[in-house]
């Protein structure tokens, strides 16, 4: 089976404009994630709206593809990508351009999804470590079958834990974390982006619901990897201090 990496990278980011190109540790951020992508994969391919970001990437030695400036969504971008392309690889992953410490077991873990014939759609879950965290609504929640498929994701808590009080949920469900990594069978990328907007999604802003209201099956992978990603210019400060903690 071929995997290929797809980096989606917008330079027009609302809360840190210019992201991708942001010196972390001395690198811009794009080629943080890409060498880390390139540690597991042969391919990898950074697409792009902005010709810095491009150039950038072809400075480093990397692939870049262009792509419109008008699209919704990182997988609506990775599907116009991976057609530019032309590849002939089974699974496509997204790794998200502002991930630059994605772990390499991470992305394993997420090829390994797919050897059960019925993942159309993979993605990554952690563990909370505290109910602090849990009750962020800015870390989407995952809950799962017994098969390890999402039956949905959601920015509240969920389950509900009855007859205990919140602080105590942890000691008795696993509450999962989900992380912005996703892989997609070829032919499900391009049926997915074809899509309609759908209640569940436009309700808590989350496109992989979606998905699962269209019948596909996203199966959960587990990671114990905590990564730092960057959204605004204050997580790049708390990035750098990582970096220097993980390499010194």
């Amino acid at each position: 089976m071929k995997f290929i990496a797809i980096i989606p990278a917008r330079y027009a980011s609302t809360r840190f404009p210019g992201k991708p190109l942001a010196i972390l540790g001395g690198k811009p951020v794009i080629q943080r994630v890409y060498e880390q992508a390139a540690t597991v994969l042969e391919e990898a391919y950074v697409a792009t709206d902005d010709e810095r970001i491009l150039q950038c990437v072809e400075q480093f030695g990397g692939r870049a593809v262009m792509t419109r400036s008008d699209h919704k969504s990182g997988t609506d971008r990775i599907e116009e990508a991976a057609e530019k392309i032309g590849t002939d690889a089974d699974v496509i992953i997204n790794i998200q351009g502002d991930e630059p410490f994605i772990h390499p077991s991470q992305i394993k873990t997420l090829m390994g999804l797919f050897d059960n014939n019925e993942t159309q759609i993979g993605t990554l879950g952690k563990r909370f470590d505290s109910m602090e965290a849990a009750t962020n609504p800015n870390s989407p929640k995952i809950v799962t079958d017994l098969q390890g498929f999402a039956l949905y994701f959601s920015r509240s808590v969920i389950p509900f834990v009855r007859g205990q009080e919140q602080q105590a949920w942890l000691q008795h469900f696993p509450y999962l974390k989900h992380l912005g990594l996703y892989a997609y069978r070829r032919e499900v990328l391009r049926q997915v982006t074809q899509l309609p907007q759908s209640p569940l999604e436009i309700a808590e802003s989350l496109e992989q619901l979606r998905w699962l209201e269209n019948g596909y099956r996203i199966r959960v992978g587990l990671t114990d990897v905590e990564t730092v990603g960057i959204d605004t210019p204050e997580d790049l400060q708390r990035a750098e201090t990582f970096l220097n903690r993980i390499t010194t």
